[in-house]
Protein backbone atom coordinates (compact mmCIF):
# COMPACT_ATOMS: atom_id res chain seq x y z
CA UNK A 1 0.00 0.00 0.00
CA UNK A 2 2.79 2.56 0.95
CA UNK A 3 4.53 1.75 -2.53
CA UNK A 4 1.26 2.04 -4.43
CA UNK A 5 0.73 5.33 -2.52
CA UNK A 6 4.26 6.52 -3.45
CA UNK A 7 4.29 5.34 -6.88
CA UNK A 8 1.62 7.01 -7.59
CA UNK A 9 2.82 10.13 -5.76
CA UNK A 10 5.53 10.38 -8.21
CA UNK A 11 3.16 10.04 -11.20
CA UNK A 12 0.83 12.91 -9.80
CA UNK A 13 1.04 16.56 -11.20
CA UNK A 14 1.59 19.77 -9.62
CA UNK A 15 -2.18 20.15 -8.63
CA UNK A 16 -2.34 16.68 -7.67
CA UNK A 17 0.52 16.73 -4.92
CA UNK A 18 -0.34 20.37 -3.86
CA UNK A 19 -3.91 19.05 -3.01
CA UNK A 20 -2.77 16.10 -1.34
CA UNK A 21 -0.28 17.89 0.84
CA UNK A 22 -2.74 20.87 1.48
CA UNK A 23 -6.17 19.98 2.46
CA UNK A 24 -4.66 17.14 5.17
CA UNK A 25 -2.88 20.32 6.56
CA UNK A 26 -6.34 22.41 6.25
CA UNK A 27 -8.90 19.72 7.42
CA UNK A 28 -6.26 18.93 10.24
CA UNK A 29 -5.84 22.91 10.78
CA UNK A 30 -9.70 23.45 10.82
CA UNK A 31 -10.58 20.27 13.65
CA UNK A 32 -7.44 21.19 15.88
CA UNK A 33 -9.40 24.89 15.70
CA UNK A 34 -13.23 23.18 16.47
CA UNK A 35 -11.57 21.55 19.37
CA UNK A 36 -10.13 24.60 20.38
CA UNK A 37 -13.59 26.33 19.82
CA UNK A 38 -16.03 23.95 22.06
CA UNK A 39 -13.34 23.58 24.75
CA UNK A 40 -13.53 27.48 24.90
CA UNK A 41 -17.28 27.38 24.49
CA UNK A 42 -17.48 25.54 27.75
CA UNK A 43 -15.22 27.23 29.62
CA UNK A 44 -17.05 30.16 28.61
CA UNK A 45 -20.82 28.33 29.71
CA UNK A 46 -19.44 27.25 33.09
CA UNK A 47 -18.10 30.44 33.71
CA UNK A 48 -21.39 32.43 33.28
CA UNK A 49 -23.35 29.80 34.73
CA UNK A 50 -20.72 29.02 37.75
CA UNK A 51 -21.53 32.84 38.84
CA UNK A 52 -24.96 32.47 38.83
CA UNK A 53 -24.52 29.35 41.05
CA UNK A 54 -21.95 31.15 43.19
CA UNK A 55 -24.29 33.73 43.88
CA UNK A 56 -26.98 31.12 45.02
CA UNK A 57 -24.89 29.74 47.31
CA UNK A 58 -23.91 33.01 48.94
CA UNK A 59 -27.43 33.85 49.14
CA UNK A 60 -28.12 30.72 50.44
CA UNK A 61 -25.37 31.38 53.10
CA UNK A 62 -26.69 34.83 54.29
CA UNK A 63 -29.86 33.55 54.77
CA UNK A 64 -28.68 30.66 57.53
CA UNK A 65 -28.90 31.27 61.34
CA UNK A 66 -28.09 29.37 64.31
CA UNK A 67 -30.06 32.00 66.42
CA UNK A 68 -33.12 30.11 67.22
CA UNK A 69 -30.87 27.12 68.59
CA UNK A 70 -31.28 25.13 65.63
CA UNK A 71 -30.80 25.34 62.03
CA UNK A 72 -32.55 27.82 59.74
CA UNK A 73 -32.37 28.76 56.42
CA UNK A 74 -34.96 31.08 54.32
CA UNK A 75 -34.76 29.87 51.38
CA UNK A 76 -34.44 32.95 48.03
CA UNK A 77 -37.60 30.93 46.03
CA UNK A 78 -37.22 33.99 43.33
CA UNK A 79 -33.74 33.76 42.76
CA UNK A 80 -34.73 29.41 42.42
CA UNK A 81 -37.25 30.17 39.87
CA UNK A 82 -34.81 32.26 38.09
CA UNK A 83 -32.42 29.07 38.37
CA UNK A 84 -34.99 26.66 36.94
CA UNK A 85 -35.77 29.25 33.66
CA UNK A 86 -32.20 29.55 32.93
CA UNK A 87 -31.08 25.67 33.69
CA UNK A 88 -33.80 24.79 31.78
CA UNK A 89 -34.41 22.17 34.47
CA UNK A 90 -34.85 21.65 38.35
CA UNK A 91 -32.76 23.09 41.08
CA UNK A 92 -31.17 21.33 43.98
CA UNK A 93 -29.78 22.66 47.41
CA UNK A 94 -28.34 21.06 50.35
CA UNK A 95 -27.16 22.30 53.91
CA UNK A 96 -26.01 19.91 56.01
CA UNK A 97 -23.37 20.04 59.15
CA UNK A 98 -20.14 18.79 59.33
CA UNK A 99 -21.12 15.46 61.51
CA UNK A 100 -24.83 15.25 59.08
CA UNK A 101 -27.26 15.22 61.77
CA UNK A 102 -28.77 18.16 60.58
CA UNK A 103 -29.83 18.55 56.81
CA UNK A 104 -31.74 20.97 54.86
CA UNK A 105 -32.86 20.02 51.03
CA UNK A 106 -32.05 17.09 48.44
CA UNK A 107 -29.65 14.96 51.11
CA UNK A 108 -28.64 13.02 48.18
CA UNK A 109 -26.78 15.35 46.34
CA UNK A 110 -23.37 14.35 45.19
CA UNK A 111 -20.44 14.96 47.49
CA UNK A 112 -17.58 17.07 46.16
CA UNK A 113 -15.03 15.06 44.90
CA UNK A 114 -12.29 15.95 47.41
CA UNK A 115 -12.43 17.31 50.47
CA UNK A 116 -13.04 21.27 50.75
CA UNK A 117 -11.28 23.83 52.37
CA UNK A 118 -13.17 26.38 54.70
CA UNK A 119 -14.87 29.75 52.66
CA UNK A 120 -13.61 28.57 49.21
CA UNK A 121 -16.22 27.26 46.65
CA UNK A 122 -16.05 24.06 44.69
CA UNK A 123 -17.21 23.79 41.01
CA UNK A 124 -18.11 20.06 39.90
CA UNK A 125 -19.66 17.71 37.67
CA UNK A 126 -21.57 14.96 38.46
CA UNK A 127 -24.98 12.51 37.38
CA UNK A 128 -28.03 13.22 39.86
CA UNK A 129 -30.62 10.61 38.76
CA UNK A 130 -29.47 9.81 35.40
CA UNK A 131 -29.74 13.79 34.29
CA UNK A 132 -26.05 15.85 34.29
CA UNK A 133 -25.48 18.59 36.39
CA UNK A 134 -23.33 21.16 37.73
CA UNK A 135 -22.97 21.72 41.83
CA UNK A 136 -21.49 24.43 43.84
CA UNK A 137 -19.93 23.60 47.21
CA UNK A 138 -19.17 25.89 50.38
CA UNK A 139 -18.13 25.23 53.44
CA UNK A 140 -17.81 27.47 56.56
CA UNK A 141 -17.81 27.55 59.96
CA UNK A 142 -21.05 28.05 61.86
CA UNK A 143 -21.38 30.66 65.04
CA UNK A 144 -22.33 28.53 67.08
CA UNK A 145 -23.52 24.46 66.81
CA UNK A 146 -27.29 23.81 66.24
CA UNK A 147 -28.90 21.99 69.21
CA UNK A 148 -28.82 18.17 69.00
CA UNK A 149 -25.49 18.22 66.85
CA UNK A 150 -21.84 18.45 67.64
CA UNK A 151 -20.81 20.16 63.97
CA UNK A 152 -19.26 23.53 63.97
CA UNK A 153 -19.07 23.71 60.01
CA UNK A 154 -21.85 23.99 57.62
CA UNK A 155 -22.10 22.75 53.95
CA UNK A 156 -23.88 23.99 51.29
CA UNK A 157 -24.16 22.21 47.84
CA UNK A 158 -26.70 23.67 44.69
CA UNK A 159 -26.64 22.23 41.83
CA UNK A 160 -28.61 22.92 38.55
CA UNK A 161 -28.89 20.86 35.04
CA UNK A 162 -26.01 21.14 32.34
CA UNK A 163 -28.88 21.21 29.03
CA UNK A 164 -29.08 24.62 29.35
CA UNK A 165 -24.75 24.57 29.08
CA UNK A 166 -24.74 21.96 26.36
CA UNK A 167 -27.53 23.64 24.35
CA UNK A 168 -25.75 27.07 24.53
CA UNK A 169 -22.03 25.51 23.67
CA UNK A 170 -23.86 23.29 20.69
CA UNK A 171 -25.35 26.03 19.45
CA UNK A 172 -21.85 28.11 19.64
CA UNK A 173 -20.19 25.32 17.91
CA UNK A 174 -22.36 24.42 15.39
CA UNK A 175 -21.59 28.31 14.38
CA UNK A 176 -18.14 28.20 14.90
CA UNK A 177 -18.42 24.74 12.33
CA UNK A 178 -20.56 26.66 9.52
CA UNK A 179 -18.12 29.29 9.90
CA UNK A 180 -15.03 27.32 9.63
CA UNK A 181 -16.53 25.14 7.24
CA UNK A 182 -17.13 28.96 4.71
CA UNK A 183 -13.17 29.54 6.00
CA UNK A 184 -11.99 26.23 4.50
CA UNK A 185 -14.20 26.58 1.39
CA UNK A 186 -12.85 29.86 0.48
CA UNK A 187 -9.33 28.82 1.23
CA UNK A 188 -9.19 25.72 -1.14
CA UNK A 189 -10.61 28.29 -3.53
CA UNK A 190 -8.48 30.64 -2.93
CA UNK A 191 -5.43 28.21 -2.46
CA UNK A 192 -6.84 26.61 -6.13
CA UNK A 193 -7.35 29.78 -7.65
CA UNK A 194 -3.94 30.74 -6.22
CA UNK A 195 -2.22 27.78 -8.03
CA UNK A 196 -3.73 28.05 -11.39
CA UNK A 197 -2.03 31.61 -11.71
CA UNK A 198 1.00 31.04 -10.10
CA UNK A 199 1.43 28.12 -12.37
CA UNK A 200 0.12 30.01 -15.41
CA UNK A 201 3.59 30.80 -16.92
CA UNK A 202 4.36 26.97 -16.65
CA UNK A 203 1.71 26.10 -18.68
CA UNK A 204 2.59 28.92 -21.28
CA UNK A 205 6.18 27.62 -21.09
CA UNK A 206 5.27 24.26 -21.94
CA UNK A 207 2.98 24.68 -25.08
CA UNK A 208 5.91 27.13 -26.43
CA UNK A 209 8.45 24.35 -26.00
CA UNK A 210 5.82 21.70 -27.63
CA UNK A 211 5.14 24.26 -30.25
CA UNK A 212 9.10 24.33 -31.01
CA UNK A 213 10.72 22.46 -34.04
CA UNK A 214 12.85 19.31 -33.32
CA UNK A 215 15.54 21.25 -34.25
CA UNK A 216 15.24 24.46 -32.33
CA UNK A 217 17.80 24.18 -29.57
CA UNK A 218 17.88 28.22 -28.73
CA UNK A 219 17.51 29.71 -25.58
CA UNK A 220 13.85 29.59 -23.61
CA UNK A 221 13.43 33.27 -22.18
CA UNK A 222 12.92 33.70 -18.82
CA UNK A 223 12.28 37.20 -18.45
CA UNK A 224 8.66 36.56 -17.44
CA UNK A 225 8.84 33.79 -15.35
CA UNK A 226 8.36 33.54 -11.68
CA UNK A 227 11.82 33.20 -9.50
CA UNK A 228 11.66 30.06 -8.62
CA UNK A 229 11.52 28.54 -12.50
CA UNK A 230 14.34 30.66 -13.54
CA UNK A 231 17.30 28.19 -12.41
CA UNK A 232 15.14 24.90 -14.02
CA UNK A 233 14.59 27.03 -17.08
CA UNK A 234 18.68 28.69 -16.66
CA UNK A 235 19.51 24.39 -16.38
CA UNK A 236 17.43 23.18 -19.32
CA UNK A 237 19.12 26.16 -21.57
CA UNK A 238 22.72 25.16 -20.08
CA UNK A 239 21.73 21.55 -21.37
CA UNK A 240 20.19 22.50 -24.64
CA UNK A 241 23.08 24.87 -25.05
CA UNK A 242 25.68 21.77 -24.60
CA UNK A 243 23.32 19.99 -27.14
CA UNK A 244 23.18 22.35 -29.29
CA UNK A 245 27.50 22.46 -29.26
CA UNK A 246 27.17 18.18 -29.32
CA UNK A 247 25.16 18.86 -32.43
CA UNK A 248 27.69 20.70 -34.34
CA UNK A 249 30.63 19.09 -33.11
CA UNK A 250 28.85 15.97 -34.45
CA UNK A 251 27.63 17.50 -37.78
CA UNK A 252 31.18 18.81 -38.25
CA UNK A 253 32.68 15.21 -37.76
CA UNK A 254 30.19 13.67 -39.95
CA UNK A 255 31.42 16.31 -42.72
CA UNK A 256 34.87 16.20 -42.25
CA UNK A 257 34.70 11.78 -42.16
CA UNK A 258 32.76 12.24 -45.17
CA UNK A 259 35.33 14.17 -46.81
CA UNK A 260 38.21 12.18 -45.44
CA UNK A 261 36.79 8.91 -46.85
CA UNK A 262 35.37 9.99 -50.11
CA UNK A 263 39.12 11.19 -50.80
CA UNK A 264 40.45 7.69 -50.21
CA UNK A 265 37.90 5.75 -52.01
CA UNK A 266 38.19 8.31 -55.18
CA UNK A 267 41.74 7.76 -54.71
CA UNK A 268 41.63 3.95 -54.84
CA UNK A 269 39.40 4.38 -57.95
CA UNK A 270 41.59 5.93 -59.64
CA UNK A 271 44.44 3.52 -59.24
CA UNK A 272 42.25 0.53 -59.59
CA UNK A 273 40.76 2.43 -63.15
CA UNK A 274 45.10 3.31 -63.81
CA UNK A 275 45.85 -0.81 -63.11
CA UNK A 276 43.31 -2.04 -65.17
CA UNK A 277 44.65 0.22 -68.05
CA UNK A 278 47.65 -1.01 -67.74
CA UNK A 279 49.65 -3.75 -69.78
CA UNK A 280 53.00 -3.93 -68.59
CA UNK A 281 53.08 -6.52 -65.30
CA UNK A 282 55.60 -3.75 -63.80
CA UNK A 283 53.43 -0.71 -64.19
CA UNK A 284 50.44 -3.35 -63.12
CA UNK A 285 53.01 -3.98 -59.91
CA UNK A 286 53.41 -0.42 -58.88
CA UNK A 287 49.68 0.65 -59.55
CA UNK A 288 48.86 -2.08 -57.06
CA UNK A 289 51.65 -1.76 -54.74
CA UNK A 290 50.19 2.04 -54.15
CA UNK A 291 47.19 0.66 -54.45
CA UNK A 292 47.51 -1.43 -50.75
CA UNK A 293 49.67 1.61 -49.40
CA UNK A 294 46.28 3.70 -50.13
CA UNK A 295 44.12 1.04 -48.32
CA UNK A 296 46.41 0.95 -45.32
CA UNK A 297 46.01 4.53 -45.40
CA UNK A 298 42.34 4.42 -45.85
CA UNK A 299 42.31 1.92 -43.04
CA UNK A 300 44.52 4.31 -40.68
CA UNK A 301 42.12 6.92 -41.34
CA UNK A 302 38.69 4.98 -40.53
CA UNK A 303 40.34 3.53 -37.37
CA UNK A 304 41.25 7.42 -36.56
CA UNK A 305 37.71 8.39 -37.01
CA UNK A 306 36.38 5.38 -35.44
CA UNK A 307 38.25 6.34 -32.13
CA UNK A 308 37.25 10.06 -32.02
CA UNK A 309 33.97 9.35 -32.15
CA UNK A 310 34.30 7.23 -29.51
CA UNK A 311 36.29 9.65 -27.34
CA UNK A 312 33.79 12.04 -27.72
CA UNK A 313 30.84 9.54 -26.97
CA UNK A 314 31.54 6.60 -24.98
CA UNK A 315 31.12 6.47 -21.26
CA UNK A 316 33.58 7.33 -19.55
CA UNK A 317 34.25 4.38 -16.39
CA UNK A 318 37.03 5.18 -14.13
CA UNK A 319 38.86 2.68 -12.61
CA UNK A 320 42.41 2.31 -10.47
CA UNK A 321 44.93 0.60 -12.65
CA UNK A 322 48.52 1.23 -12.56
CA UNK A 323 50.26 3.44 -14.66
CA UNK A 324 53.60 1.88 -15.59
CA UNK A 325 51.81 -1.10 -16.97
CA UNK A 326 49.90 1.12 -19.19
CA UNK A 327 53.37 3.07 -20.65
CA UNK A 328 55.31 -0.94 -20.83
CA UNK A 329 51.97 -1.96 -23.04
CA UNK A 330 51.61 1.34 -25.30
CA UNK A 331 55.84 0.69 -25.77
CA UNK A 332 55.47 -2.66 -26.60
CA UNK A 333 53.07 -2.20 -29.51
CA UNK A 334 54.52 0.81 -31.27
CA UNK A 335 57.98 -0.54 -30.68
CA UNK A 336 58.35 -2.28 -34.19
CA UNK A 337 57.44 1.26 -36.07
CA UNK A 338 59.91 2.91 -33.71
CA UNK A 339 62.62 0.11 -34.67
CA UNK A 340 61.74 0.57 -38.27
CA UNK A 341 63.11 4.09 -38.37
CA UNK A 342 65.91 3.20 -35.52
CA UNK A 343 64.19 5.66 -32.83
CA UNK A 344 65.49 4.75 -29.32
CA UNK A 345 61.80 4.15 -27.60
CA UNK A 346 62.18 4.38 -24.01
CA UNK A 347 60.08 4.28 -20.63
CA UNK A 348 61.17 6.38 -17.35
CA UNK A 349 59.50 3.77 -14.83
CA UNK A 350 57.54 6.72 -12.00
CA UNK A 351 59.34 7.74 -9.13
CA UNK A 352 59.28 6.29 -6.04
CA UNK A 353 56.10 8.20 -3.81
CA UNK A 354 53.29 7.56 -1.09
CA UNK A 355 52.15 5.09 -3.67
CA UNK A 356 54.87 2.88 -5.15
CA UNK A 357 53.18 2.13 -7.72
CA UNK A 358 51.57 4.92 -8.60
CA UNK A 359 47.58 3.87 -9.13
CA UNK A 360 45.92 6.28 -11.26
CA UNK A 361 41.82 6.49 -11.59
CA UNK A 362 40.78 6.83 -15.04
CA UNK A 363 39.33 5.13 -17.66
CA UNK A 364 42.08 2.65 -18.91
CA UNK A 365 41.27 2.43 -22.66
CA UNK A 366 41.10 5.69 -23.52
CA UNK A 367 43.52 6.77 -21.93
CA UNK A 368 45.45 3.95 -24.03
CA UNK A 369 44.14 5.34 -27.09
CA UNK A 370 45.12 8.71 -25.74
CA UNK A 371 48.87 7.81 -25.33
CA UNK A 372 48.94 5.12 -28.46
CA UNK A 373 48.20 8.54 -30.78
CA UNK A 374 50.86 11.07 -28.70
CA UNK A 375 53.30 8.19 -29.44
CA UNK A 376 52.84 7.21 -32.82
CA UNK A 377 52.72 10.96 -33.59
CA UNK A 378 55.91 11.16 -31.91
CA UNK A 379 57.21 8.21 -34.24
CA UNK A 380 56.20 9.48 -37.32
CA UNK A 381 57.51 13.41 -36.82
CA UNK A 382 61.40 12.04 -35.10
CA UNK A 383 63.88 11.66 -37.36
CA UNK A 384 65.32 8.65 -37.77
CA UNK A 385 67.87 7.24 -34.95
CA UNK A 386 66.00 9.91 -32.86
CA UNK A 387 64.72 9.42 -29.60
CA UNK A 388 61.28 9.34 -27.89
CA UNK A 389 60.67 9.11 -24.03
CA UNK A 390 57.48 7.59 -22.40
CA UNK A 391 56.67 8.61 -18.92
CA UNK A 392 53.83 9.43 -16.20
CA UNK A 393 54.03 11.23 -13.26
CA UNK A 394 51.44 11.89 -10.28
CA UNK A 395 51.01 14.42 -7.49
CA UNK A 396 48.25 15.61 -5.35
CA UNK A 397 46.53 17.56 -7.72
CA UNK A 398 46.50 14.58 -10.53
CA UNK A 399 48.25 12.03 -12.85
CA UNK A 400 50.13 12.93 -15.90
CA UNK A 401 50.97 11.18 -19.26
CA UNK A 402 53.86 12.44 -20.93
CA UNK A 403 55.73 11.93 -24.35
CA UNK A 404 59.43 13.58 -25.39
CA UNK A 405 60.94 13.57 -28.21
CA UNK A 406 63.85 14.75 -30.35
CA UNK A 407 62.39 16.06 -33.56
CA UNK A 408 61.68 19.53 -34.99
CA UNK A 409 59.26 20.11 -32.66
CA UNK A 410 56.59 22.88 -32.73
CA UNK A 411 56.22 27.01 -32.88
CA UNK A 412 54.38 28.58 -29.90
CA UNK A 413 51.71 29.37 -32.44
CA UNK A 414 51.31 26.31 -33.95
CA UNK A 415 51.32 24.37 -30.74
CA UNK A 416 48.12 26.55 -29.82
CA UNK A 417 46.74 25.13 -32.64
CA UNK A 418 47.34 21.93 -32.88
CA UNK A 419 45.19 19.31 -31.38
CA UNK A 420 41.86 20.43 -33.53
CA UNK A 421 40.41 17.95 -35.64
CA UNK A 422 42.21 17.25 -39.09
CA UNK A 423 44.77 20.48 -38.34
CA UNK A 424 48.36 19.25 -38.99
CA UNK A 425 51.96 21.23 -38.67
CA UNK A 426 53.40 22.70 -41.24
CA UNK A 427 56.49 20.03 -40.88
CA UNK A 428 53.88 17.12 -41.74
CA UNK A 429 54.68 14.77 -43.77
CA UNK A 430 52.29 11.92 -46.39
CA UNK A 431 50.37 9.88 -44.24
CA UNK A 432 49.10 12.04 -41.34
CA UNK A 433 45.43 12.70 -40.97
CA UNK A 434 45.52 15.39 -38.10
CA UNK A 435 43.60 13.32 -35.75
CA UNK A 436 45.66 12.24 -32.99
CA UNK A 437 46.05 14.84 -30.97
CA UNK A 438 42.75 15.88 -31.66
CA UNK A 439 41.74 12.32 -30.19
CA UNK A 440 44.26 12.84 -27.15
CA UNK A 441 42.39 16.09 -26.20
CA UNK A 442 39.23 15.15 -26.18
CA UNK A 443 40.31 11.80 -24.54
CA UNK A 444 41.58 14.37 -22.09
CA UNK A 445 39.19 16.74 -22.12
CA UNK A 446 36.41 13.88 -20.54
CA UNK A 447 38.46 13.28 -18.03
CA UNK A 448 38.10 16.84 -16.93
CA UNK A 449 42.32 17.50 -17.97
CA UNK A 450 43.74 18.82 -20.30
CA UNK A 451 46.21 18.21 -23.54
CA UNK A 452 49.34 20.18 -22.94
CA UNK A 453 52.16 21.15 -25.99
CA UNK A 454 55.38 22.09 -24.69
CA UNK A 455 58.57 22.60 -25.61
CA UNK A 456 61.27 20.23 -25.15
CA UNK A 457 63.60 21.23 -22.64
CA UNK A 458 67.57 21.19 -23.14
CA UNK A 459 66.81 21.10 -26.94
CA UNK A 460 64.57 20.90 -29.85
CA UNK A 461 61.76 18.50 -29.66
CA UNK A 462 57.75 18.86 -28.65
CA UNK A 463 56.91 17.27 -24.99
CA UNK A 464 53.50 16.45 -24.96
CA UNK A 465 51.29 15.91 -21.71
CA UNK A 466 47.77 14.08 -20.78
CA UNK A 467 47.07 15.69 -17.50
CA UNK A 468 44.05 14.84 -15.47
CA UNK A 469 42.55 15.71 -11.76
CA UNK A 470 42.18 13.56 -9.10
CA UNK A 471 38.80 12.88 -8.52
CA UNK A 472 37.07 15.13 -6.01
CA UNK A 473 39.66 17.81 -6.63
CA UNK A 474 38.86 21.53 -8.24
Amino acid sequence: MVRRSVAWLRRASLWQRLALLLLPALVAVTGIELWRTRHDALESANAAYDRSLLGALKSIDANISTASGGLSVELPYTMFEFFELTASGQVFFRVATSDGLVELGSADLPAPPASLALGVPAFYDAEYFGEAVRLAAYRRELDRAPAGSAGRSVLIQVGESTRSRQAFSARFVRSAALRDALVLALLVFGTGAALAAALRPLSRLAREVEARKPDDLTRIADADLPADVRPLVAAVNRQMSRTQDLVAQQRQFLDDASHQLRTHLTTLQMQADYAQRQHDPLQVRAALDALGTEIGRATRSAQQLLALGRSDTVAVAPAAFELAGLLREVAVDLLPRARAKRIDLGIHAPEETAEPALLAVADRALLREALTNLVANAIAYTPDAGTITVFAAGDAAGWSLNVEDDGPGLGEEERAQLGQRFRRGARAGKGGFGLGLAIARSIAQRHGGELRLEAREGGSGLHAIIWWPRPGSA
